[in-house]
This record gives C-alpha cells, sequence and structure tokens, in this order.
C-alpha cells in the first residue's frame, strides 16, 4: 500500500515476543511504514538501532542505577527483570506443572498484572504522542490503554496456542498428554483455586480502565485481529476450531539476525560430525546447573555442539567439541545445525520447524511443557524429563533422531512447506491491511 501507516507494538519484554514483533516491524519497515516500540524500558537503544523508533514504557518505578568499579554506570540487559526473575525461581522448575500453578505460575502473572496497572498512564500518553493507525500486543494479558485507543487492536499469541482455552484440548501450562483427561480435570480445578481470585481482580480493574470484561479465567480478550505463531503440524484446530478473526502464522522468523560468526576451523570438521545446538534460551539458561549437566554429557558425545551460554556465561565453561556465546544469532545458526536441544520455547520451536531440524525438549515453565509434549507427541521430537534425565537417555534421544533419516527427511519435508507458507509477510499483509479497517474496539477519548 502506498499510504504510510503507524504501527505501534508492545511486545511483553522477554527475547521471544519481542524478537517475534521485531520481525513482523522489520518487513513493515521495508515497505514503508511506520513503525513504533513502546517496549519494557530496558530494550532501549536496542530496537532503535534496527531502524525502529522507541517510545518506552516502565513496568515497574525505576531501580537505583548500579555502577561499576570506575564509577560508570551499567546500563540494565534487556529484559533483564526476567532474567533475575528466573534465576531466583528456577528451583520450582522441578515440580510438577501443577504444583507450578501456585509457586511459578500464579507469582508471574502478579508481576505482569503489578506492570500493566504501572504502566497504564504512560501507554495513554505514548498512544497521543504516537497517533497509531494500528496497536500490535504481543504478551499474555491485557493493557486496557491498548484497546480502547479507537484504533485497530491486533493480538499476537507467540506463546503455545492452548493460551486459547477450549474443552477438548489440553489446559495451557500442564504440558499433559492428549488422553489424560483425569490429569486435565485435576489441573483446571487447581488453576481456578489458585487463580480465580488474581483473575477476579485484574477484570474488575480493567474494566474500570474502560475495557470490555474478560473472558472467564482469561486475562487477555481477543482482539480485532489475532494471529499466533505456531505451524500446521503441531496445532490443534482440530480440536479447537477459532473463528474467522484467528490466523496461524506457521512461522515468523525475523530477518535481522546478524550472521552466524562460527569459526571455520569449528564448521570444516574432517570427521564429519552431527552438529547440535544447544539453547535453554535468554530465561532458562540462568540455570547454570542444568546447563553444566546437559555439556557435561555432550561432551563425552562424538558431535559438535553451539552453546548458547545466557547471560551467566561466564560460570560457563564449553568441552573441546563445543563452540559458543553469551547470545548466538539464533535463525543464523539453525540452517546449519542437525539437531536442536530446546527448552521449547515457542520461537525456538517454531523457528526449528521452519528450518526442518528435530528437536530434544527440556522443558522448564510456562508453555514450554505444553511445545514439548506436542512435538514429542506429533513423533517431531523427545521430550526427556528436564531434571531427572540420565546420561543415556540424552545421548540415546541424539542417537536415534540423527540416525533415523527417514524422519529427518520428514522434518526437513516440513520445514520447506512452513517457510513457503511465510508468516513473516502472511503477519505484515494482514496487519497492513487492518490499518485499513475502521474497526477500533472503543472510542479514542
Amino acid at each position: 500500500m502506498s499510504e504510510q501507516r503507524t504501527f505501534l507494538f508492545m511486545p511483553e519484554s522477554a527475547y521471544g515476543p519481542t524478537n517475534n514483533c521485531i520481525g513482523i516491524g522489520n518487513e513493515l519497515l521495508r515497505r514503508g511504514h511506520r513503525v513504533v516500540f513502546a517496549a519494557e524500558a530496558s530494550w532501549a537503544g536496542k530496537l532503535e538501532a534496527l531502524g525502529f523508533e522507541e517510545d518506552l514504557v516502565e513496568l515497574a518505578p525505576p531501580a537505583e542505577p548500579e555502577v561499576g568499579a570506575d564509577g560508570s554506570l551499567i546500563e540494565p540487559d534487556a529484559g533483564a527483570f526476567w532474567k533475575d526473575y528466573i534465576r531466583e525461581i528456577s528451583p520450582e522448575f522441578a515440580k510438577s506443572t501443577e504444583a507450578q500453578l501456585e509457586t511459578v505460575i500464579r507469582p508471574i502473572w502478579e508481576e505482569l498484572i503489578q506492570g500493566a496497572k504501572y504502566s497504564e498512564p504512560a501507554l495513554k500518553a505514548i498512544i497521543e504522542r504516537t497517533r497509531p493507525d494500528v496497536i500490535i500486543e504481543d504478551n499474555v494479558l491485557l493493557f486496557p490503554a491498548l484497546a480502547t485507543a479507537g484504533v485497530p487492536f491486533v493480538r499476537i499469541v507467540s506463546c503455545n496456542p492452548l493460551e486459547v482455552p477450549g474443552a477438548s484440548i489440553a489446559p495451557a501450562f500442564s504440558g499433559l498428554a492428549e488422553n489424560d483427561e483425569a490429569g486435565r480435570s485435576s489441573f483446571r480445578a487447581e488453576y481456578d483455586r489458585t487463580h480465580r481470585a488474581l483473575w477476579s481482580d485484574f477484570d474488575s480493574w480493567v474494566q474500570q480502565n474502560g475495557a470490555d470484561p474478560l473472558p472467564e479465567l482469561e486475562f487477555l480478550p481477543s482482539a480485532d485481529l489475532n494471529l499466533y505463531v505456531f505451524p500446521e503440524e503441531l496445532d490443534y484446530t482440530d480440536a479447537r476450531p477459532l473463528d474467522d478473526s484467528w490466523h496461524r502464522l506457521d512461522s515468523s522468523v525475523r530477518e535481522t539476525d546478524a550472521p552466524a560468526g562460527i569459526p571455520e576451523a569449528f564448521l570444516a570438521d574432517p570427521e564429519g560430525r552431527p552438529l547440535v545446538y544447544f539453547s535453554l534460551g535468554s530465561l532458562g539458561s540462568a540455570d547454570v546447573a542444568l546447563m553444566r549437566r546437559v555439556i557435561g554429557v555432550l561432551a563425552t558425545l562424538p558431535y559438535r555442539v553451539i552453546v548458547s551460554k545466557g547471560p551467566l556465561h561466564e560460570e560457563i565453561e564449553l568441552a573441546a567439541n563445543m563452540w559458543g556465546a553469551e547470545f548466538l544469532p539464533q535463525t543464523s545458526i539453525m540452517p546449519l545445525v542437525d539437531l536442536v536441544i530446546t527448552h521449547g520455547g515457542n520461537n525456538t520451536v517454531t523457528e526449528a520447524l521452519h528450518f526442518g531440524k528435530p528437536m530434544i525438549l527440556l522443558p522448564l515453565f510456562w508453555d514450554q511443557y505444553d511445545n514439548a509434549q506436542r512435538v514429542h507427541e506429533r513423533g517431531l521430537g523427545r521430550r526427556l524429563p528436564t531434571y531427572s534425565f540420565t546420561d543415556e537417555e540424552l545421548s540415546g534421544a541424539l542417537d536415534e533422531l540423527l540416525s533415523d533419516q527417514p524422519l529427518r527427511a520428514r522434518i526437513a519435508a516440513i520445514g520447506e512447506g512452513i517457510r513457503a507458507r511465510d508468516g513473516l509477510r502472511k503477519a505484515a499483509d494482514l496487519i497492513e491491511a487492518s490499518a485499513l479497517s475502521e474497526t477500533g474496539t472503543k472510542e479514542r477519548s
């Protein structure tokens, strides 16, 4: 379209949602539009460097600035809050998904809700300054200012789409098998017990700020346009059909990552050993004990391993068959490898299938269990018990997946199909078209 429009993105502060919005935003930028990020304040400078405008928002009162040994101010890492939080709460990850509802899931919702309440006045001011034609939120709870601005409101689900509930599918965060009806019933009852009061309070606040009532026990309703990132081969639409406002993006792989930068000597392996990529994500890699446990097993195997070491990289020592760094350009590395070991974050899962790679999954929290279970049940990888797997289970899963040529061919074909469906440009097309719509959930005040 020839007329320039203004698109305002507000992603959740973690890398997954932000990277997803970066990919879609970059395509809109390429088409000549104005793209503004109302991201959390620790992303300052990182989005502007990619060509976007930044009009950032604090989700909590600013912390006292850290001062280095030389007296200079230490800039916070992007998404620093969640890295610190996950490191503190990680002992809870060894519990069952049902037990985590009280000790992990509800505290995360509580933090998110506090952020939404704190940032509401600032978001209204950002909307008045930027005057967006369309507002896009990639998060798991509603910010009323975004839905009541009088312009089309787009919701992106970049977590597992069990986030959109249905009676015939497993409840979100449960990681339960397709046929585990008793487990589903117990999990739903515990979710109601641990979350109803919190949800009720948030629903009241949302309505006080001009938005419509929330759906039962949901923290974010459907929007004018709803997009979700999940491959067709893993989807739940056979059991939980969605209405016409929902559109699947089989993948949404950003094109802004730098080249991989892997040393040529590491890639040019005369023995032809398989190449494995190991990442627990920007949050999961803060569990140093688990990182060391996996690295210890991989050090004994006849593979080359690329390791995303994460924010505590100085505490991670790699073996002779490994190369890695604090953070890696994942989408540049994925095409080069033979297999991915992942925590099961939605971005990594969809990117692995986008590039046609089998997976071993070690889920930790949130939707990672749901992704791991779905990949396992659909035969596209193996879910292992994250804190109790044996050396033999991990090495056996690697041997099986790397040697199964029919499976690798099947996954490669799935990747070709996903890439052909081009979710990134599909998302940009749909969001761009929404700018022509007169639909807005509420009139701008």
